[in-house]
């Protein structure tokens, strides 16, 4: 049976998170020492201390998140697991092209650092929020932004599963979606608490500073197959990672797309590489007839 591994993003983190990895194997605590040098930030205090609000800041989550995942990466490997293909949510895609070989872990780290703190400056400097609307097709959820947009910048900024999708902009454009979305009677429309208006326009600002991260970025074709969010494909070459990965800041996360692609390829057991359970939640509603668990912690990894 063909097995992909999946990288949770942003909205995944715990605090306490990798400290039971932490105390337990020696290649975890050098991951993390290591990791905290090229951060020059305590990450093991806010990983596995908090406070929540600090591991909530987009520049702390974000590291933290990629540092988990690639910790029980490298013990599954230890242990001879090994993915046929991987796919990451937002973040999470830097996880899954470490995973897949196309840049070291230390140099993803670094962009990943460039991208919290870009995307934390921009969400400071163009404040926006996201929605989860449930109910609705993906045809009625992209009319609905276009509707909406008069009031402000709004469009679908993940297309996570079957009737759910989350949408992104400025808080007027966002706040005149939900509206209509609950008049076409969307099963539930609720905001969600972000720190910024992820995958859309309003991320702009944080662009420039990780184009220039992505650039100096050494990039190789990945040795599987990592399909990536902006195509919901893999990527060929290094030079179209290298450009979806920009481009995945502003445009939309096609998930649902992912999975199926995933499962007419073969792939028929998913495993999420990291923190909390989101994306075994999103597996299950879009095709309920595959094997979906987690390797969070360390009773979830395989003898």
């Amino acid at each position: 049976m063909k097995k992909a591994y999946l990288f949770p993003g942003q909205g995944s983190q715990y605090v306490g998170m990798g400290k039971d990895l932490y105390d337990h194997y020696p290649e975890v605590r050098e991951l993390y020492d290591q990791a905290e040098r090229i951060l020059e930030f305590p990450l093991k205090k806010i990983s596995f201390e908090g406070p929540e609000e600090e591991l909530k800041q987009t520049r702390y989550t974000q590291p933290a998140l990629f540092v988990h995942s690639l910790a029980i990466f490298r013990l599954l490997e230890k242990r001879g697991f090994i993915p046929q293909a991987t796919a990451g949510h937002s973040l999470g895609e830097y996880s899954a092209l470490v995973a897949g070989g196309a840049f070291s872990w230390e140099d993803g780290l670094r962009v990943v650092k460039i991208r919290g703190e870009q995307m934390q400056q921009s969400g400071e400097k163009n404040p926006g929020t996201m929605a989860a609307v449930i109910g609705l097709s993906k045809q009625d959820v992209e009319q609905v932004c276009a509707e909406a947009s008069a009031a402000g910048i709004v469009q679908p900024a993940n297309f996570n599963s079957p009737g759910q999708i989350v949408i992104s902009g400025s808080i007027a454009g966002v706040h005149r979606a939900m509206e209509l979305a609950k008049e076409r009677k969307a099963r539930l429309v609720t905001e969600l608490v972000v720190s910024g208006a992820f995958h859309s326009p309003l991320m702009g600002d944080a662009l420039s500073g990780l184009t220039a991260a992505l650039d100096a970025l050494s990039i190789v074709t990945p040795r599987i197959p990592v399909y990536t969010n902006v195509t919901a494909r893999p990527a060929s070459s290094p030079e179209e990672v290298r450009n979806l990965l920009k481009q995945q800041l502003l445009a939309p996360v096609l998930w649902e797309d992912i999975i199926n692609h995933m499962i007419s390829e073969g792939i028929s057991e998913f495993y999420e590489v990291g923190a909390g359970k989101v994306l075994q939640g999103l597996l299950k509603r879009i095709n309920s007839e595959v094997s979906g668990k987690g390797v969070g912690k360390i009773e979830d990894l395989p003898d």
